[in-house]
């Protein structure tokens, strides 16, 4: 397969994806879910859910179909715990302001609430690169629907054909299939690379500045299907 170099715009999943926040996530699972889980429920329970909207994990993991308490008691140990734990991913930053700079839109698409959203971004300077970001409070259907990907192109008047949606989870490769656009997957996703390939992904970038051949700047290793 031939690595696209006529990308315009390049939308990005947040956490897992440009944003280093797994420990953050596990340990604020671990933590809220004390009492909750059976003993022995562990980081390996966790990680194949990563990328869904977090009551639906709170509802998977405990079994309960009134999660909020519990909803309430991980956001409180996020943003507790989120200076600490969250960094970006190696050459994010460099890549996003390379990007930009050469006229790509760029879009945050994420199942998180726009609160932490816009911590996350802001604490580790990227959030002025983003020309668009939607989140969780900003849809009716969360990753996998297309929805927020459709809504994040709407903003930016991108062309479905010239756009593709970076992630690590397998509701990233879904939503951006559905949408449309070309599906990227990261090979540092905990999940591993097959998954997001089985899961539809076109592309597997092992580094950030792959990115670059995807809009014609650059040429680098590509890992495809």
């Amino acid at each position: 397969m031939k690595v696209r170099n006529d990308i315009r715009t390049m939308l990005f999943d947040l956490d897992g994806t440009i944003l280093d926040t797994n420990e953050l996530i596990i340990r604020s699972f671990l933590e809220s879910l004390k009492g909750s889980v059976p003993e022995g429920f562990s980081r390996e329970h966790i990680i194949p859910s990563m990328g869904q909207p977090l009551a639906d994990q709170m509802k998977l993991f405990s079994g309960l179909d009134d999660v909020q308490h519990l909803v309430d008691a991980y956001r409180e140990i996020n943003l507790r715990l989120h200076d600490e734990l969250v960094k970006p991913f190696d050459f994010v930053k460099e890549v996003l302001e390379k990007l930009k700079a050469n006229g790509v839109k760029l879009g945050v698409v994420t199942t998180k609430m726009r609160l932490t959203t816009e911590r996350g971004l802001k604490f580790v300077a990227i959030h002025e690169y983003m020309d668009a970001i939607i989140t969780i409070d900003d849809v009716v259907n969360a990753k996998p629907h297309p929805e927020p990907v459709i809504k994040a192109m709407e903003l930016l008047g991108a062309d479905p054909a010239t756009t593709i949606m970076v992630g690590d989870s397998t509701v990233d490769m879904k939503s951006a299939a559905a949408a449309g656009t070309v599906p990227v997957g990261v090979a540092w996703s905990l999940k591993g690379g097959q998954i997001l390939r089985d899961a539809g992904a076109e592309y597997v970038i092992d580094d950030m500045r792959e990115l670059y051949a995807f809009a014609g700047l650059e040429r680098e290793r590509i890992a495809e299907r």
